[in-house]
């Protein structure tokens, strides 16, 4: 079945909070306000720290990185903001001296940074960075930027048309949940978790549980988004970001809740579990001329399509 198209009139649901992941798999800033580019909410993701092999470092294998905390300058997320010379990234992690990432310098060039299925070349941040990570991941590591200025990675073509893009994400330029869904979720759990378990980029409130599943198209503002695919969960989840420990839940309450065989029991993939919906910022649509191209907390979110049940929506 085809998508239904819904009015715009009435808000559905309203953004509630923001979040940004300067450094993949590193701790989260939660943002009032974040300028829109066509990779995901400026600065998420642009970079990653990897092994000797060039490979993409996450959670997964290096818990430690949740403890990594990340700052930037003041007026980083301001629309214009163009970094100097005196703008620095600050990471802190326990243990370890503060490390300052200046914004603004030129970079060597590294070839071979492979995430999932990418691979090509990124900014290298240099051997002070390089020796501060793999000081606190105990292996040698590298702490590298996106090459911007000669590197494009597409999102997966089975899903979405159209020149859409992200950095160093596992695979789409937002995540979208719902505070409701979190909600649902903690309902069943013997200790409730944080929203930072689920590193969204945008968390938003005033819907049904789970009703972010069905959405194919929404705009926040004036801002057009596809609905791309329901975002099946890894093991990140079950990690402590405060601690760096890891658990079983909430992936074992998923498995009985959210898992295919639960919500798409007619489709592939009936081991995964599935929590929030990955999207896409339509940033060639007409009306993102212009300057202002920033979304906030409080924004409303128009719910302009969608599918009848998890089972029709894509994953």
């Amino acid at each position: 079945m085809g998508s239904a198209v819904l009015s715009q009139t009435i808000p559905a649901v309203k953004v509630s909070r923001l979040f940004i992941y300067p450094i993949k798999s590193c701790r989260g800033i939660s943002v009032s306000y974040a300028p829109l580019t066509p990779a995901g909410l400026r600065w998420d993701r642009e970079w990653v720290v990897v092994n000797s092999q060039g490979r993409a470092c996450t959670q997964r294998v290096d818990p430690k990185l949740a403890l990594v905390e990340v700052e930037l300058p003041n007026d980083a997320l301001v629309e214009d903001f163009e970094p100097t010379s005196d703008s620095y990234m600050v990471l802190k992690a326990p243990g370890m001296k503060p490390l300052n990432i200046c914004l603004s310098k030129q970079h060597e060039v590294t070839d071979a940074v492979t995430v999932w299925e990418w691979t090509g070349s990124a900014w290298d941040e240099g051997a002070e960075a390089s020796q501060w990570f793999s000081d606190f991941l105990g292996k040698p590591c590298q702490l590298v930027r996106f090459n911007s200025a000669s590197e494009v990675r597409q999102v997966d073509p089975d899903y979405v048309r159209g020149q859409h893009r992200t950095y160093f994400s596992d695979g789409y330029p937002f995540l979208l949940l719902s505070q409701e869904s979190l909600d649902a979720l903690n309902e069943l759990l013997k200790e409730r978790i944080p929203i930072n378990r689920f590193r969204p980029s945008i968390l938003v409130e005033g819907c049904d549980p789970y009703s972010e599943d069905l959405w194919t198209e929404i705009k926040i503002s004036r801002f057009s988004f596809l609905g791309v695919k329901l975002c099946s969960r890894c093991k990140v989840p079950t990690i402590n970001q405060e601690t760096g420990i890891a658990g079983s839940e909430p992936t074992e309450t998923l498995m009985k809740t959210r898992s295919g065989k639960v919500i798409r029991p007619n489709a592939k993939n009936k081991n995964k579990v599935y929590f929030g919906q990955n999207l896409v910022w339509n940033w060639m649509d007409s009306s993102v001329k212009g300057s202002g191209k920033t979304i906030k907390v409080g924004d409303p979110v128009y719910i302009l399509g969608n599918v009848s049940s998890a089972e029709e929506a894509a994953a």
